[in-house]
Formats: structure tokens, C-alpha cells, sequence
């Protein structure tokens, strides 16, 4: 895989020459181009229709990677999980940048994305008002300083130290809305939204390979050029550290990549994560042979997977990551003691009808961990 740090500046950001023939910040609908034209036959995948083996999406087969007990914890145990601020930030920075999009081209500006902070997050807590709690929620016993850093930024702690207490609420509030427009303006720092028309926005995708083996995820946005080449752009909110979990987001769009390959015929000529937090973005180009290898690491990992279900053996991998786990009071490497084994048939196992964990609140993005 090519890696292509960009600048801040969005032209230098793209992959092609703006605006030319071709250009994916040009992108359109996916009919606006020749779409599957790509050379590199697709292979095996297929659309599921009713897959009867296992399943993975990008972050569980992350979580497995990353420590197989907390694969299990989400996966299996299905342990709910009390969003943080910074997740929950997260959250809502995507769906202000997803109805940017809903806006003409020229409307798309840093005042309209502002404009959607407030009722993005009004939306968010009618469809789940225990979201209103993020402030409360404590952080792991055991966190990673950075975790820390990230809750005191999304909360604005450090504004409220002198706040009434009568008014820390209303402050609380104002900081924790006003920290999500901060991250929007590091997103018009990387990207024009006014030159792009997104083929897709929050799309889930799928395909089944190999033995019956069911691959699925959420892109954050796909782009289409008039010549039918695809951008995965994936968006980067959070406040982990890169160097300890960029492997964790390439791994994700691998997997997105696949799959589109997979179901559409074509190879992603671009990946692109988007961090906004430092205002940067940064690229990479897949080639086929890549992606072959990467199905048959997600195969390899499948079956792991299935032979840890079969013998009740997840074992938690210690790791800097677990600064952020909110499981470390079951976790035997502080001192926990995991919940018995569900006593689940292994075929019930096997056809988990869902990979994602049971979580409070609409689906959480920039979760470092999942």
C-alpha cells in the first residue's frame, strides 16, 4: 500500500489535478460515470443474500486482533458500553458533516457547518436522551492520559473552573458544541465540500467470501469520478494518539476496500483518512494483490475467531489501547474476573446475527477501540 501524507490545504489534498478530467473532487453519483469499468476482475465475492457462517465488520475483527477478550466482552458477552464525550462528539461531527452535503455546493461553508452543530445534537438526544449523561460518565480507572486529555477537551473542562455552579451546565454544554465546530473548521482546512458530490454518505456495504464468510461495514463517504474511480474517505475525530492507533483505521479501510472491490469490480484508487483534530489528511492506493491478501487474513482471522468461540479461550492481549477500554473491572489484567462464559448452542455462535456490541445511544464513531 502507497502512502501519501497531504498537506492542510485542500487541493494539495486531492489525488489528481482539481476539477480535471477525471478528478475525484469532482466526484458524482455513481451513474454520472463508467462505474465497474475497472480491469482488475473482482474475484470471488459475492452479495449476501442469507449467509448461515460467521460475520465480521471492520472493528470487531479489530477488536479481536487488538485483545480477544474484548472481542468477546462486545461481541459475545454483549456488555453495554456508556459512550464518552469524546465519543459522543464524535458522533455528532459526523452527522453535521453528513447533512453538509444535504446543502447546495455553495452552501456548504464553516457558517452553515456551525448552523448544524446545535440541531444535529438536539436530534441525537431525541433519539436518545440518555446522551444528555456523557458528562457524568467516568473514565476507566486505569486510562491512558491521552483518554483524559480527550474527555477534557470535548467537555471543556478547563473553561469551567471558574463557572458558578448554577451555571456549569449551560457552560458545559456550550463548550462541549463549541469543541465539535473546532473540529469541523480542521475539516474545511483539508477539504472544499463546495467542489465534491459524494456518491454516498453513511452506506453500509457487504459481501460474503470464501466459505460463507460475511463481510460488513459503514463508510463514512464514498466519492465517484466521472472516469468511475472510487475515494473511501473515512473521518478521524477522536483524540488518540495516531502513532498508537493509525493501524487500527488502515486496517478498517482495507476491509472497506475489499468489499467494494468485491460487490463493485473495482479497486478504490484512493483511501483517505481525514484527521481533524490536527487538520491533516492522508491517502493511500490499494492495489488487487493487497486486497487478496488482506481477504485471506480476514479468512485466517474468521476461523481463529470461531476456534476461540468453540474453546472459550479469549485471553486479553495488554497493550497501550487498554488505557481506553472500558472493560478493565472484568479484565484479569487488573485484577478482574471475566462473567461466566454465556451458554450459548455453537451453531447460535457461529450465526451471530450481529457483530456490533449493544451500546446506549445512536452508533458511535471514533471510538479508539471500536
Amino acid at each position: 500500500m502507497t502512502a501519501h501524507p497531504s498537506t492542510t490545504a485542500p487541493a494539495a489534498a486531492a489525488t489528481s489535478q482539481p476539477g480535471g478530467p477525471g478528478s475525484l473532487d469532482a466526484a458524482t453519483a455513481p451513474d454520472a460515470g463508467p462505474l465497474g469499468t475497472d480491469p482488475v476482475p473482482a474475484g470471488r465475492g459475492r452479495r449476501p443474500e442469507a449467509p448461515r457462517g460467521p460475520s465480521l465488520s471492520p472493528s470487531r475483527a479489530a477488536d479481536f486482533k487488538t485483545c480477544p477478550l474484548l472481542f468477546r466482552f462486545r461481541t459475545i458477552d454483549k456488555l453495554p458500553e456508556l459512550p464518552t464525550a469524546d465519543q459522543v462528539r464524535g458522533t455528532l461531527v459526523h452527522a453535521v458533516l453528513e447533512r453538509l452535503f444535504d446543502l447546495p455546493a455553495a452552501g456548504r461553508t464553516p457558517a452553515a457547518a456551525a448552523a448544524l452543530v446545535a440541531p444535529e445534537w438536539a436530534r441525537l438526544l431525541e433519539q436518545e436522551p440518555s446522551l444528555a449523561e456523557i458528562f457524568t460518565t467516568p473514565l476507566p480507572v486505569a486510562a491512558d492520559p491521552a483518554a483524559a486529555e480527550a474527555e477534557a477537551d470535548a467537555t471543556g473542562q478547563e473553561t469551567l473552573i471558574d463557572i458558578p455552579p448554577a451555571e456549569a451546565e449551560t457552560a458545559r454544554l456550550a463548550a462541549f458544541l463549541g469543541s465539535a465546530t473546532a473540529l469541523l473548521d480542521g475539516y474545511f482546512a483539508v477539504e472544499d465540500p463546495q467542489r465534491l458530490q459524494p456518491a454516498e454518505r453513511e452506506t453500509l456495504i457487504s459481501t460474503v467470501i470464501g466459505d460463507e464468510l460475511l463481510l460488513r461495514g459503514y463508510i463514512d463517504r464514498l466519492d465517484v469520478s466521472p472516469a468511475g474511480d472510487l475515494r473511501v474517505v473515512d473521518y478521524k475525530t477522536g483524540g488518540a494518539p495516531r502513532e498508537a492507533f493509525e493501524g487500527r483505521a488502515l486496517f478498517q479501510l482495507k476491509f472497506y476496500a475489499l468489499v467494494l472491490w468485491r460487490t463493485r469490480g473495482v479497486v478504490p484508487r484512493v483511501l483517505r483518512l481525514l484527521y481533524l483534530k490536527d487538520a491533516e489528511a492522508l491517502d493511500y492506493s490499494p492495489e488487487a494483490g493487497e486486497l487478496e491478501r488482506f481477504e485471506r487474513t480476514l479468512t485466517a482471522l474468521s476461523a481463529a475467531i470461531e476456534r476461540a468461540k468453540r474453546d472459550q479461550d479469549f485471553r486479553p492481549k495488554p497493550s497501550r489501547l487498554c488505557g481506553w477500554c472500558r472493560h478493565q473491572d472484568l479484565c484479569p489484567e487488573f485484577g478482574g474476573t471475566p462473567p461466566p462464559f454465556p451458554d450459548v448452542p455453537a451453531t447460535t455462535l457461529t450465526v451471530l446475527p450481529d457483530t456490533e456490541p449493544d451500546r446506549v445511544g445512536p452508533r458511535l464513531r471514533d471510538d479508539p477501540l471500536g
